[in-house]
């Protein structure tokens, strides 16, 4: 039979003095509105920096290293099942989804203790379960994505130092990215990331990566993630913004925080495309570092092309030969994800500025077509009209050269 394990967490949490925990009784009596007043109250950087393991949310797939002092019978390595019950020696089955590490490790003190007197309880996770998490706003491909983790108790010894700020806070840090970043941070081999405990979380980085990177109107410096709050603190939800700018352009990992099961990542847009930010993100591997666009019409080599990210139409024009004479005005043609098509026309000029009007900056999928020229479409006309009259008169003057 599965105890309530979460009732009594999640719907009251009535912990006893002695485990030093203040709860809240009216936390699972909050109204609707009151959820989305929770919702628009942000929370400081500082704050979310200093979320550790006791903060995780437990479900399905983790692993917890449980252990009893001077009773090893009942410690050991157990994992949640995927209906959210860890099966422990003595307790049986206990339903503990939605609950922390914190919760569950008095929770279990308290159970234990039908059993044995004053019971010294540890609670351990190592093995993290992936996440689902949705990125949304300005990226490539917005949607869910699963993310991955993993423990490596071994690298503790080795991250305690790397993951101490200078101010002193030990914060949640993760995978930046394969190349050098700005002001000296370097990813370790493999994109591996560093954290409390050893372990390798998924971050905000490896949640815009998995959308494909961002677009040239992102807006970096303005990436909101909202995520559930804790039963024991009052449930509801909580967000932070992040100036995800400074990761790129100087190293400053404060921003790449931690990413929890059931997190939401959006990145603001801006009104105009800002294409340093765009160059940046393909050096650090935050986006792709080449798209591929078609180059059609009157260019030397038409076909797909495959440019630098941030790349111009002019770039491409040029990497397809360039534009051969007799040409006419540029085509631009843009699907949207709203499923509307840009379509642009405007003269060629090699001279113009990055995403200046008559050439802006590409995304993957533009199609770029240079039109006939006048001169050049009446050329192509009488061609096709007089072709036939001339192929008529040398097949007559070839047979008449031969019947004499």
């Amino acid at each position: 039979m599965k105890r309530p394990a979460s009732t009594l967490f999640q719907r009251c949490l009535r912990l006893t003095a002695a485990a030093g925990i203040t709860c809240s009784l009216q936390a699972p009596l909050v109204k609707a509105q009151d959820a989305q007043q929770q919702d628009e109250r942000p929370v400081p950087l500082e704050q979310r920096a200093q979320v550790t393991y006791d903060a995780y949310i437990l479900g399905p797939g983790d692993g917890l290293q449980i252990e009893l002092l001077d009773l090893p019978e009942l410690s050991g390595r157990f994992s949640i099942g995927p209906d959210g019950t860890l099966y422990l020696p003595r307790l049986r089955a206990l339903y503990i989804e939605g609950l922390t590490v914190e919760e569950l490790r008095y929770f279990l003190t308290q159970q234990y203790g039908f059993y044995v007197r004053d019971p010294q309880v540890y609670v351990r996770p190592v093995a993290y379960r992936p996440i689902r998490v949705y990125v949304g706003g300005e990226v490539k491909r917005p949607g869910y994505y699963t993310l991955s983790g993993e423990t490596k108790l071994s690298r503790l010894s080795e991250t305690a130092e790397a993951n101490r700020l200078q101010s002193g806070t030990a914060i949640d840090t993760g995978r930046p990215g394969l190349g050098q970043l700005p002001g000296g941070a370097s990813p370790s081999p493999g994109g591996s990331g560093l954290s409390t405990f050893g372990a390798v979380f998924p971050t905000v980085f490896d949640a815009i990566r998995a959308a494909q990177g961002i677009t040239p109107y992102s807006k970096l410096a303005d990436v909101q993630v909202t995520r559930k709050r804790a039963q024991g603190l009052g449930g509801g939800r909580i967000r932070t913004n992040l100036d995800f700018l400074s990761l790129i352009t100087e190293g400053n990992e404060s921003q790449n925080i931690r990413l929890f099961d059931g997190d939401v990542v959006s990145v603001g847009r801006s009104t105009t495309v800002l294409r340093d930010q765009l160059l940046k993100a393909g050096q650090t591997n935050l986006s792709p570092q080449f798209i591929s666009v078609f180059v059609s019409g009157r260019v030397k080599t038409p076909g797909g092309v495959t440019i630098p990210q941030g790349s111009s139409v002019n770039q491409a024009i040029a990497l397809a030969g360039g534009p051969r004479l007799l040409r006419g005005k540029v085509e631009f043609v843009r699907f949207t994800r709203e499923g509307e098509i840009d379509r642009r026309t405007f003269g060629y000029n090699p001279g113009a500025p990055a995403d200046a009007p008559n050439n802006p900056v590409l995304m993957a999928g533009d199609l770029i077509n240079i039109k006939e020229s006048p001169l050049s479409a009446t050329v192509t006309v009488l061609n096709e009209i007089t072709g036939p009259a001339v192929g008529i008169y040398s097949v007559y003057s070839l047979f008449n050269g031969i019947s004499r």
